[in-house]
């Protein structure tokens, strides 16, 4: 039997199964698949009908990718298709009971869409953001419903990784918390929850961590084979810091360095040099064909 999350409303607990996604982006288009898979009905939003078509290529590879690994039947995979709607224009998130954004990591760009979502759906809807480092209070500010505000930042790839931080502000609801962790936990997802402080759990042990990599690097102490080797087979972990960091992108670590360097002002959140160079010259990592390691 499929369970859905809930909200609650006048007392009451509501069954959540329609949802929004503002933006198709690689996280994006994986939340709302997750979303598909659980039963939900979604709507992604995207900018312009070229963004809105690359997003649906982008779910349909994924769907497809997980009916030929056998993580899904034929049947099931055209349902989860059939579930997720494309749209460029955010009147259409006017039904929807949640909306996830899945911006661009920009504070800016993540506030407007805040501002504009809060005057689009109604005013039991919640509003859930998937940054990485932002603290969720300044996003829950422009909007008329802080209680109904709290982050929920998923992990890439979405629909093979098993957790999300649900991260709550001072005005957060005890329902919305309860709301939405039932639902991510409808999705198969474990849940941690974290208080509103920039990087949460996960960003804030892993970042320096990265950055610490990047600066023995950058002080040629080891070759970037020698650095991933020795976190590899010494620490058993799946990919050394700078093959991760490539991974994740140059750009959101330099954009999560930064954050966290504001929020606490400790030296070593701050961006070293050689990663502030290579973003400036576009050298992203992966996404690029070249960071740390050429792709």
């Amino acid at each position: 039997m499929r369970h859905w999350g809930s909200q609650f409303h006048e007392g009451k607990r509501v069954t959540i199964q329609r949802v929004g996604v503002i933006g198709g982006g690689l996280m994006g288009s994986g939340i709302a698949e997750v979303c598909a898979r659980a039963g939900s009905s979604v709507v992604i939003h995207e900018i312009d009908a070229t963004a809105a078509e690359a997003a649906r290529n982008r779910l349909m590879t994924s769907v497809e990718r997980g009916v030929e690994r056998g993580k899904l039947d034929a049947t099931e995979g055209k349902a989860v298709l059939g579930r997720v709607t494309f749209s460029t224009d955010l009147a259409d998130q006017g039904d929807r009971q949640l909306v996830i954004e899945a911006a661009t990591e920009n504070e800016g760009v993540k506030k407007r869409i805040f501002t504009d979502l809060d005057s689009v759906v109604p005013s039991d809807t919640i509003l859930v953001s998937n940054t990485s480092s932002i603290p969720i209070t300044r996003l829950a500010a422009v909007t008329g419903r802080p209680e109904k505000v709290v982050g929920l930042h998923f992990f890439n790839p979405v629909p093979v990784m098993a957790l999300v931080e649900l991260v709550t502000t001072v005005m957060t609801s005890s329902e919305t918390t309860a709301a939405v962790r039932s639902y991510a936990e409808s999705l198969g997802k474990s849940v941690i929850e974290a208080a509103d402080r920039a990087g949460f759990i996960v960003n804030m042990l892993l970042v320096p961590y990265l950055i610490g990599a990047i600066r023995m690097y950058e002080a040629g102490v080891a070759t970037r084979e020698d650095i991933d080797a020795g976190m590899r087979l010494g620490a058993n972990h799946p990919m050394g810091p700078l093959e991760l960091s490539d991974f994740i992108g140059l750009d959101t670590m330099k954009h999560i360095a930064d954050v966290l360097f504001d929020e606490y002002k400790e030296p070593f959140f701050a961006s070293p040099p050689l990663l502030t160079r290579m973003v400036e010259a576009g050298l992203l990592g992966r996404k690029t064909g070249r960071g740390f390691y050429e792709y």
